[in-house]
């Protein structure tokens, strides 16, 4: 495999990952109410490094408890959790994969904040209540903006506390540093608002506050919507930054001492670019009740979502954007399946035309996120310079092998993922994971052992197993 560029080793300066090829950003509800971990959570990292990807990129971990989007996601926001995430990682690393932290806050973009939060409106770069939800919020004083930098710069330091391989700070799809950066959200009058220079401040001080935490050796990289898209949906809104700004900020944030940078796209998520695919109202009318509660249009949203007649409406807001889409740069190979094909070509690499305009504008390593599944894709993105890497999170829920897959010479797995997005939507009140009853031949009861995998071992059964052992000896 020493020709093929998916299996040569991408160095950034404080870091070396064996492949190309990233475990994205996806995780369930799998950890304790109060944002303590689990086997579970353990169990569902392992199985994407005993794939064979490079590096896993974790869900979004809060700095702290307000910052959450759902409750039950373990948190990085006190020293108690250092023990746990060491854990994690020391898992990851058997499998010679590197683990990577994202640092994350919620701001208005909270989904169920918790029985913590329950009074208290979401902290933001605004006053405005997030468009499509109703979520309320508040714009963050200068304390509170100091504050939180801070959360960022403790989480940094406790995740090289516990020997994780670097930090990934969620400045993209909709959450608070985003909320920061965007021309369409952030309407603040301060040195935080207004101007580009302004909007970055944000996530430039708290990449600086990282570095001064936790030295220049650790690495940190950052994630951004490239093009925000913001009006995707809500037609009436502002379209948020473009390109060309987004492009600044990275060179801003390379100047600052970031490592690396993550290309996604949308002010939200989810996004109809983001993850983009299908949007399936019959899982969504299912689980979309337990929000109902969060924001003040969330009961509007629901009738759109649980009544087939009002579902065209949401229907075409959500999916006229992809119609006026360039196509992507390069394609895959071709496949013998043609509706397979057709998904490909719709869905993969979707990011890459601003990943390539950022690559050719900044000096450190570009990966790049969308719907990559196909080996021959992947290969030609790097070859061409159009990323240095790519992440993905959907299709490797598909075939958590999808990495060892492609050194055995395989295009594509078997069973390709279909971007239905119902392991996205299920994810809210379900566990996370491959809920499309096509690619388990219809068996429903295999579908749901699948599912209900990444909860075995149990802490209960590992115990057991070593007293099992030391007794043999």
């Amino acid at each position: 495999m020493t020709q093929d560029i998916i299996f040569e080793p991408l160095h950034f300066q404080n870091l070396t990952v064996k492949n190309r090829i990233f475990r994205s950003s996806i995780s369930g509800r799998w950890d304790n109410y109060d944002g303590s971990g689990t086997q579970a959570r353990i169990n569902w990292e392992e199985k994407f490094a005993r794939g064979g990807v490079g590096a896993i990129i974790t869900s979004f971990v809060p700095v702290s408890i307000r910052g959450r989007i759902l409750p039950n996601y373990a948190t990085i926001d006190s020293d108690d959790k250092i023990p746990f995430w060491r854990q994690v990682g020391e898992k990851v690393h058997e499998y010679d994969c590197k683990f990577i932290l994202q640092l994350s806050h919620s701001g208005r973009q909270q989904d169920v904040g918790g029985v913590e939060n329950l009074e208290k409106k979401a902290l933001s770069s605004t006053s405005q209540k997030e468009p499509l939800h109703g979520f309320p919020s508040q714009a963050m004083t200068s304390q509170e903006i100091q504050e939180t930098i801070q959360m960022f710069a403790q989480g940094a330091r406790r995740a090289k506390e516990a020997g994780l391989d670097g930090v990934e700070l969620h400045s993209a799809n909709g959450y608070l540093i985003n909320q920061f950066l965007s021309s369409g959200i952030n309407d603040r009058q301060d040195e935080y608002g207004g101007s580009l220079e302004n909007r970055a401040r944000f996530l430039l001080d708290i990449i600086r506050a990282i570095k001064q935490e936790v030295g220049n050796d650790f690495h940190v990289q950052f994630k951004i919507s490239a093009i925000e898209h913001n009006n995707a949906v809500i037609f009436w809104d502002k379209p948020g930054n473009s390109l060309i700004e987004s492009i600044q900020i990275c060179q801003w944030a390379e100047e600052a001492g970031a490592d690396a940078i993550h290309v996604s796209a949308g002010s939200a998520f989810p996004h109809p670019l983001n993850p983009i695919g299908d949007f399936p109202f019959e899982v969504i009318s299912k689980t979309y009740d337990s929000m109902i509660s969060s924001g003040e249009d969330t009961f509007r949203d629901f009738l759109l979502f649980r009544y087939p007649l009002l579902r065209p409406i949401f229907a075409f807001l959500w999916h006229r954007i992809k119609k006026n889409l360039p196509p992507t740069p390069i394609t895959g190979d071709e496949v013998s399946d043609p509706e397979i094909q057709k998904l490909l070509i719709a869905f993969q690499g979707i990011n890459l035309a601003a990943s390539e305009a950022i690559k050719k504008r900044v000096n450190i390593p570009v990966i790049c996120t969308g719907g990559f599944q196909q080996a021959s894709m992947i290969r030609k993105s790097i070859n061409q310079g159009l990323c240095d890497g790519v992440t993905i999170a959907r299709p490797l829920i598909a075939n958590n092998n999808l990495v060892n897959d492609f050194a055995e010479g395989k295009d594509l797995p078997d069973k390709p993922c279909t971007y239905c997005n119902k392991c996205l939507l299920n994810v809210i009140e379900n566990p996370l994971g491959c809920y499309e009853l096509s690619r388990f031949d219809g068996d429903y009861e295999a579908m749901m052992d699948n599912v209900m995998s990444v909860f075995h071992p149990t802490q209960y059964e590992l115990q057991e197993s070593k007293k099992e052992a030391a007794i043999l000896k």
